[in-house]
């Protein structure tokens, strides 16, 4: 897929390869998105699982089945493996090692898009935070990233696990605490989920919901401390934790199972709602003051409720409805990439964005963007 650019002036001091400070606030200064190169359309993904599954799953399980996977609002999505029918029986061992490769392979193309887009190279980063929750290695993505792009071993590192779908903005807030806190710093923020490295298939309706909805991909955004790009103004947070069985991974057989709530539309507009208000009022900003919302995609269900909840226009969602469409929901990286279609359509300078994501937790985040 190709990255885009948010074209900023900058200046290179030669010694050390850091940016020059341009005593500016924390600005993105670019990003890149990346999707695996393997796709399945959703017939395709249908025919599949028919295939492996049709003998093991009640006739009620293939009714609802056939008719996720046949709702347009998602076309096709990308998945991280190099054969369809592997990946569908493979042992814990085969799929851990996937995640791993996969997820450091994917997220070092995006940081060097990224970084590339902003005309710098590693050699400039001082500071990077990964976060996922699709896969658990320990020491976490972060170092193997640090061996392969030969990055600086004093930088400031941090992986992120946990926060589920929202957990972009998290890992954004922690990114641009360092940059804050460093004149020169170019701090690298990383999401990255291979969300088909937690398949499972049951009767469950949550694995039915899931395995017609996820897809795998990894973005990468540069933060440094010059005033050009998208200015980072406020972030805002809420919590639901009595409702965290409501969307969530659990373990069972010491593997992932996604758990969704068949209310979660109603949950989510509620949170989003909330964190929504958090972050405008003490800014004093309306919702209509707000030209472009990233909204991520969760689904054709959580999207229209949030959009009634809210007050936003189809035009407004355009950006989420086609990446839900040619993605599905990346999990965590997915706000980005809803983010990356806003900017190559244009944000004029001084027009203000939100990202706005949610996940497990409950959990919603936001960040609040200006474009200088």
């Amino acid at each position: 897929m190709e990255a885009h650019t948010v074209h900023t002036p900058h200046t290179q001091d030669d010694r050390n390869g850091c940016v020059m400070s341009g005593n500016g606030k924390p600005h993105i200064a670019s990003l890149s998105v990346v999707a695996p190169p393997f796709a399945l359309g959703q017939a395709q993904s249908l025919e599949h699982l028919l295939r492996h599954y049709s003998g093991k799953l009640k006739p009620r399980s293939m009714s609802i089945i056939r008719k996720l996977f046949a709702h347009p609002g998602i076309l096709k999505r990308h998945f991280a493996i190099d054969d369809v029918d592997s990946f569908l029986t493979e042992s814990p061992d085969r799929r851990i090692a996937r995640f791993n490769r996969w997820a450091v392979e994917l997220s070092e193309k995006a940081i060097l898009n990224a970084l590339a887009n902003a005309g710098l190279t590693v050699n400039s980063m001082t500071g990077l935070v990964v976060n996922t929750c699709t896969g658990y290695i320990c020491p976490g993505i972060s170092t193997y990233l640090i061996e392969k792009l030969g990055l600086r071993r004093d930088m400031k590192v941090y992986d992120l696990v946990g926060s589920g779908c929202g957990g972009a903005i998290p890992n954004l807030e922690v990114a641009g605490s360092l940059v804050k806190n460093s004149a020169e710093g170019v701090v690298v923020s990383v999401s990255v989920e291979i969300c088909s490295a937690t398949f499972q298939m049951g009767d469950d309706l949550s694995l039915l919901i899931s395995n017609a909805l996820f897809g795998d991909g990894a973005s990468a955004a540069v933060l440094w401390n010059r005033s050009s790009g998208l200015e980072l103004i406020a972030s805002a947070s809420y919590y639901v934790p009595e409702d965290r069985d409501a969307i969530r991974y659990v373990h069972k057989n010491g593997q992932l199972h996604n758990q969704l709530s068949t209310n979660l539309d109603d949950l989510v507009r509620k949170a989003v709602s909330q964190v929504v208000v958090k972050l405008l009022k003490p800014v004093s900003l309306s919702v209509a003051d707000i030209k472009h919302w990233a909204l991520h995609t969760g689904g054709e269900k959580i999207i229209n409720a949030v959009k009634d909840e809210i007050g936003l226009s189809e035009t407004q969602l355009n950006p989420t409805r086609r990446i839900l469409a040619e993605y599905g929901n990346m999990s965590s990286p997915t706000v980005w990439f809803v983010l990356n279609e806003i900017l190559q359509e244009g944000i004029e300078s001084g027009e203000w964005c939100v990202m706005a994501a949610f996940g497990a937790g409950l959990s919603a985040h936001a960040y609040l963007l200006r474009k200088s």
